[in-house]
């Protein structure tokens, strides 16, 4: 086990550390990779579009984020006294000097093997966003060598941590056909990542952070869509049979990175349990100033999940001749759940003080020795 034990971490301090040493921090950038739950803007500079509730607690407008606010790759950024993170993909109003996010919305691990218009995946799989970050390296050598200085400096490479949250649309995209179905491919899942780590040690990364998959058996929109009974329903109104699926993942991506740490001997690779931290959100909100684990704050129908797949977060639809939206709710700040997929901002912002607490890394890790980590408003 990760940890010993659960506190309500909204009431813990991150200890303060005064280094003399070294600077602020030692890491100047964070470069990441993942899906929307990590995506900053860059699904939107793509495929521009995005309206509705998203953003309304940070940001007063959608920010091109799958939330109602900030995400936990904001927060981790400004933990480390970084600015957020701008899209690889966004032009305008870019600055790469602390980094760059090459997450996108409906990202996978595997490229996939059907049109991505019918599968409704994002063109942006891991192989792509890697080899963003091999061209991004490319230029900062290339305008450093004339110069220029708006890129970083080239040893920004080693300076920096590199974060990895994706998967779960290799692993939700696919459930129709049964846990089994998407188990037999799940190997090659795990087995990317680990790929994707080698390919950035070569390019001089030396620090990762590995996010494992979420408790989707809790998320209101797979409790409304996936098949199951109401034998398969837990106490905590999870479902347990994709639950299992899921720590049956998290144990193989474990031990992939793992093994993958004897062929990055100089580096710090971390597996980072963010899956017991939502799945304690989950089951226990009311311990962390939270009241609803399992309904979305964004949706429609209300009920126990407050999801309909019809209508989706911010959508206008005609249902059984009815005008219906699918409107936020005034209070996210009491949710786990957004919109029926994704963390509110409530929910992100415990999750990173969990994180930063250093319980939930494997192997260990001395962030609050690396960094004087600044508090998280």
């Amino acid at each position: 086990m990760l940890r010993k034990r659960f506190i309500p971490w909204a009431l813990v301090m991150v200890p303060m550390l005064s280094i003399s040493c070294h600077s602020k921090c030692a890491f100047e950038a964070i470069f990441n990779f993942g899906d929307s739950n990590t995506d900053t803007g860059g699904f939107y500079a793509a495929f521009p579009g995005q309206n509705g509730p998203f953003g309304m607690t940070h940001f007063k407008r959608p920010s091109g984020r799958a939330s109602d606010g900030r995400l936990i790759v904001d927060f981790l950024a400004q933990a480390l006294g970084l600015p957020f993170l701008s899209p690889y993909l966004q032009s305008i109003g870019s600055d790469y000097h602390h980094g760059a996010n090459f997450a996108t919305l409906a990202s996978t691990v595997l490229i996939p093997n059907t049109s991505l218009f019918v599968s409704g995946l994002s063109p942006f799989a891991l192989p792509i966003q890697v080899n963003q970050m091999k061209e991004f390296k490319s230029r900062v050598e290339e305008f450093n060598s004339s110069g220029s200085s708006i890129l970083p400096s080239q040893d920004i490479i080693g300076k920096s941590m590199y974060t990895f949250y994706i998967g779960q649309n290799d692993f939700t995209s696919n459930l129709a056909a049964g846990i089994g179905g998407v188990q037999q491919y799940l190997p090659q899942v795990v087995g990317q990542i680990a790929g994707a780590i080698k390919e950035i040690y070569g390019l001089g990364g030396r620090t990762f952070l590995v996010l494992n998959l979420a408790p989707v058996g809790c998320y209101p929109a797979f409790l409304v869509e996936l098949p199951h009974n109401s034998s398969d329903i837990d106490e905590y109104g999870c479902m347990v049979s994709y639950n299992n699926a899921v720590v049956d993942y998290n144990k193989m991506l474990r031990e992939t990175l793992a093994q993958t740490r004897t062929s990055v001997p100089d580096a710090s690779l971390i597996y980072v349990d963010i899956h017991s931290v939502l799945l304690e959100l989950f089951q226990h909100p009311t311990s962390h100033g939270l009241q609803y684990g399992t309904k979305a704050c964004c949706g429609y129908g209300g009920g126990l999940y407050n999801f309909d797949p019809k209508v989706y977060c911010g959508n206008t639809k005609e249902i059984n001749g009815s005008t219906v939206t699918a409107s936020a709710c005034s209070d996210p700040q009491n949710y786990v759940s957004w919109d029926g997929i994704h963390a509110t901002e409530a929910a992100n912002k415990l999750s990173v003080q969990a994180i930063l607490n250093g319980d939930y890394f494997d192997p260990s890790f001395p962030l609050q020795e690396l960094c004087d980590l600044q508090p998280i408003g």
